[in-house]
């Protein structure tokens, strides 16, 4: 039995960030319950390219939605709503990820939905959030790491802003609503009452400044690029030159210095007083960068992997294709098959593993493929499912 075994979400969602969190919530167990609006085909990450899978079927619909269920219903339906709601009353949760001013509006809060089910837990993720000026605003991942300062702080000094290569917005706050999610379903199985939880892409992004964002609001200190993608005080933790590329090492702990050194051939600069420890690196960062670049380059990426395997921190600097081809990858079961009717297709692993359990891998349903089996279970008759699909409610 899976870890959220027994928990029926109820998801009216698109694109990355909603959907991303149901999958987590999916692959370890609840019942996901996808609500795409059948009068326009569905999510429109389906028809997201440039790698199709089939006319209503991408690679990057199947990113966000494997080991859910699919219902197309047409909300602006009276017959359409109705579904829903009688949908929602056996549900634990509700999770929507619409423009901020939308829930209220479709009726999804728990304003509208405690009358049907007063346990209901009600997640919303938005743009930026349903109470303030911005509500209607549209908004997106990279307007994010804009405005919340990432775009400073990506690249070298003297480049252009530049942004992450990923969505990592999205990503984040999709992971911070499956949090809120199961907090208020725990809640709400004890207590018997339901909430309203609100998850937002600019309050996310602006969480994660983190430390940076302490510094500046205590200190002042407006935190900018690095040179070689540095950590801001500890050295070395930044890129360092081989003979074929880079390396990326982190000495991130004094213990680390030592030993680097004694790795490279290098001892005597264990007690230098240029190096000895962290304020002393950092104040000749730039000496120390030149005279490890030196020693470096005198090997491959490789070879010094080999030399640091477990006793220095340090990564190759690898492209997506290496990455997702490299040997610890493939010996770590990170990537999974699902059977798809266009071919299998790889995935990516589940992060969260339950040892001795295996993750369900399912690729992501058609749309509306459950429609009929879900509104039968909630006591639909074959009568009533043919005239839903007669007038184009499913």
């Amino acid at each position: 039995m899976k870890p959220l075994h027994g928990v029926r979400i109820v998801s009216v969602e698109q694109f990355g960030a909603g959907p991303y969190a149901t999958m987590f919530l999916a692959d370890l167990g609840a019942e996901v319950i996808k609500v795409e609006n059948a009068a326009i085909g569905g999510d429109p990450a389906r028809k997201t390219g440039p790698y199709m899978l089939g006319e209503n079927d991408s690679e990057y619909f199947q990113v966000f939605n494997i080991n859910k269920k699919s219902v197309a219903l047409d909300l602006r339906h009276d017959d359409g709503k109705a579904a829903l709601m009688r949908l929602i009353a056996g549900a634990d949760a509700v999770m929507n990820n619409l423009r901020g001013d939308l829930p209220a509006k479709l009726g999804l809060d728990y304003a509208a939905l405690s009358a049907i089910k007063p346990a209901i837990v009600c997640v919303h993720l938005s743009a930026y959030g349903r109470d303030n000026e911005r509500a209607a605003w549209p908004g997106y991942d990279y307007l994010m790491q804009a405005e919340a300062g990432y775009l400073s702080l990506t690249g070298e000094p003297d480049g252009p802003p530049a942004r992450f290569g990923l969505s990592v917005v999205d990503q984040m706050t999709g992971l911070y609503a499956a949090f809120a999610l199961l907090a208020g379903v725990v809640a709400a199985r004890a207590g018997g009452e339901g909430r309203d939880i609100d998850v937002s892409l600019f309050d996310a992004a602006l969480q994660n400044l983190t430390y940076l964002a302490v510094w500046y609001l205590n200190g002042g200190v407006n935190q900018g690029r690095g040179p070689r993608s540095a950590h801001p005080s500890l050295t070395p933790s930044q890129l360092y030159r081989t003979r074929d590329g880079f390396i990326f090492i982190m000495c991130n702990k004094e213990k680390f210095w030592p030993v680097l050194c004694d790795s490279i051939g290098r001892p005597d600069w264990r007690d230098q007083p240029e190096y000895r420890d962290f304020k002393a690196r950092l104040a000749h960062r730039g000496r120390l960068t030149e005279a490890l670049d030196a020693v470096l380059s005198e090997r491959t990426t490789a070879e010094w992997l080999a030399t640091f395997a477990g006793k220095v921190p340090a990564a190759p600097v690898y492209d997506v294709a290496g990455a997702l081809d490299s040997a610890y990858v493939r010996a770590s079961a990170s990537v999974r098959t699902a059977p798809h009717p266009a071919g299998d297709i790889r995935l990516l692993a589940s992060p969260v593993r339950c040892p001795g359990e295996e993750t369900p891998c399912r690729a992501a349903p058609a749309l509306g493929a459950d429609t009929d089996g879900v509104l039968t279970s909630l006591g639909f008759a074959p009568s009533e499912l043919a005239l839903l699909r007669r007038d184009g409610v499913i």
